[in-house]
């Protein structure tokens, strides 16, 4: 597997920190973990081959997490790059999914679905085991964050990967990512959160210490963390594995 960051910030503007999307390489295809407005630009910014992007993974419906989806699919359908394209493109994420496109379909009938090739909306249920790419096994856990939200754990062969998306803190996520070879999880703020739903970074690395991965990534910053040393902040509360500092365009190799 190899992780690519398309954007490490939030739905507030920043100059080099764009909204969320991740975009990961596997051995059964390509999977893109969010799809904020933003992304869809930075996947060709990045040179990765979106044409053939195989499935997206949706957290919840908050803008910055699925606020692209819908220019993705208006844009495709008139992408020189995606005519001879037949293959299917699975979307999954939480029960509503649907509904939410649905919604954004209605503004101006603009007819998402109806592309070149088929378009496959998957709704998850929590817990339950199921195979987002061919011989990529996946699972879906609730976050503290939204009542749709859900954290994934994908395994492709030995290798085993975590991303949260939005959360507040929470035990349970950290079990969710037990010994995981990459971790990426939310970091909104570097101390003195003020909302529930998210982590500062005392938080974020109580949860990777419990949870033991080989690495750490923390993402979704907001400008609290502008000329913050990331390394000493984190250093502090001596995390126990490598923690990486998301920015846009890192790419990781989780093979490694």
């Amino acid at each position: 597997m190899k992780l690519t960051v398309l954007g490490s910030g939030t739905s507030a503007p920043h100059a080099s920190r764009t909204s969320s999307g991740y975009w990961l390489d596997t051995s059964g295809g390509s999977l893109l973990l969010d799809c904020s407005a933003s992304a869809i630009h930075r996947m060709a910014a990045e040179r990765l081959d979106w044409p053939n992007l195989d499935a997206v993974w949706i957290s919840h419906f908050h803008l910055d997490h699925v606020g692209g989806l819908a220019p993705f699919l208006f844009g495709v359908k008139h992408a020189r790059e995606m005519r001879s394209r037949t293959k299917p493109l699975r979307i999954f994420g939480p029960p509503g999914l649907r509904r939410v496109l649905d919604g954004f379909d209605a503004v101006n009938n603009y007819r998402l679905f109806e592309q070149r090739f088929p378009v496959e909306v998957i709704e998850v249920a929590e817990l339950e085991t199921f195979e987002i790419l061919p011989g990529i096994e996946a699972v879906a856990a609730k976050t503290l964050h939204t009542d749709e939200s859900l954290a994934i754990h994908l395994r492709d062969g030995m290798r085993t990967f975590v991303y949260t998306s939005d959360t507040g803190l929470s035990d349970p996520i950290a079990a969710f990512a037990r010994k995981v070879d990459l971790l990426l999880m939310e970091c909104s703020f570097v101390r003195d959160k003020p909302a529930d739903k998210h982590l500062e970074l005392a938080e974020a690395v109580y949860l990777i210490r419990r949870a033991e991965p080989k690495r750490a990534v923390l993402t979704h910053f907001y400008s609290d963390w502008d000329g913050v040393d990331f390394a000493a902040e984190v250093g502090k509360f001596e995390p126990m594995c490598e923690v990486i500092e998301a920015v846009d365009g890192l790419r990781l190799d989780i093979s490694e």
